[in-house]
């Protein structure tokens, strides 16, 4: 769990399927594996197998108050808010809704009108972050002023308009040349690296090493989330890496880590959720995509992307998310680009 973040809260929930997303929210909030989970759980003098976290969490029904109950302790939610979601499951095991009856919402908006207050912002578009809205629209030179704003300045005369068209377009061409050889430069020296001709994919232990850098993946050293990283390949060994054919094109990236054995990379939660975490944990996981398709990209090939077969997301990659020049950046389920930033692959062979 994120310091200073809070525990996903039940009662946003309005229907068992969003009480069901707040149990896999607190799963990703708590960042302990089904393992992780098990034990804690077991710590605390309740009992919750793996296997019935795993079955939980990918079926439409409420869980029995006594599995939620050991697994919201077991994530570390508070004795206090224990309550309220115990609260929320009864409730929603009853009447099918959680939130005000309608003698409460008399006059109102209603409980989802209620719930969309307090998530939403109205007016904010929920696609734009800071510093990408359209902004206020362009002010062409020379535009005429409506009804009433005045003569305005003297208009340009036909030469200084062309005269200024010609110096744009020699400084949009400058712009668009400087910046085709900043992406080549990138692409095929990649900051000072020489280019490598990139390592298909095959049986046998591998390096996993991002395309075109000196970043391969691996874990951090005494961290329990299985979260993979990128990070320098000198300093990369935890875990080792190795592919595995499983047929029809699929492979299984097999993990073999120091302190908790093997286990497989995959993406958690059938890949329901679009920004899931790549992560290593154990193999065989029915709720985990532990299978992917390894790519080729470009003609001729610059590298392979991770694709998760049969990921309840389609369309996506394992991709490097956050800074990708910066060591310990996380991977993670993101939509393919077409460019393949951050998304391609080599697999090198370990001697």
């Amino acid at each position: 769990m994120t310091p200073g973040e809070h525990a996903p809260d039940p009662r946003e929930a309005r229907s068992a399927a969003e009480f069901l997303a707040c149990l896999q929210a607190l799963k990703d909030w708590s960042g302990l594996t089904y393992r992780e989970l098990s034990a804690h759980a077991e710590a605390r003098g309740d009992v919750l197998p793996r296997s019935t976290v795993a079955n939980m969490l990918s079926r439409p029904t409420l869980p029995r108050e006594e599995l939620l109950t050991a697994f919201v302790r077991a994530c570390g939610v508070a004795p206090g808010e224990l309550a309220d979601w115990q609260t929320v499951r009864k409730e929603l095991a009853v009447r099918g809704v959680y939130g005000p009856g309608p003698a409460e919402t008399a006059g109102g908006g209603g409980a989802e009108d209620t719930f969309a207050d307090r998530t939403e912002d109205p007016g904010a578009d929920p696609g734009e972050g800071p510093g990408e809205g359209p902004g206020p629209a362009p002010v062409w030179p020379g535009a005429a002023e409506g009804p009433g704003g005045g003569a305005g300045p003297a208009r340009p005369g036909p030469r200084s308009r062309i005269r200024r068209g010609l110096v744009a377009a020699v400084a949009l061409a400058g712009l668009v040349l400087a910046g085709i050889s900043v992406v080549a430069f990138l692409k095929d020296g990649h900051a000072g690296h020489p280019p490598r001709t990139p390592t298909a994919p095959a049986a046998g232990d591998v390096r996993i090493r991002v395309t075109g850098t000196e970043f391969c993946l691996g874990e951090r050293r005494g961290a329990r989330t299985g979260q993979i990283h990128q990070l320098p390949c000198a300093a990369e060994g935890v875990p080792r890496y190795s592919l595995a054919e499983v047929g029809g094109g699929r492979w299984r990236i097999v993990s073999d880590h120091p302190d908790f054995g093997p286990g497989c990379s995959g993406i958690p939660s059938g890949g329901r959720i679009p920004d899931a975490a790549y992560e290593d944990s154990e193999c065989g996981d029915p709720t985990r995509v532990e299978s992917f398709a390894l790519e080729a990209y470009g003609t001729p090939v610059e590298g392979y992307r991770i694709v998760p077969v049969d990921s309840a997301t389609p369309g996506s990659c394992v991709t490097v998310v956050g800074d990708r020049s910066a060591a310990w950046a996380r991977l993670a389920q993101a939509p393919c680009a077409p460019d393949a930033a951050g998304q391609l692959f080599d697999f090198d062979r370990r001697d």
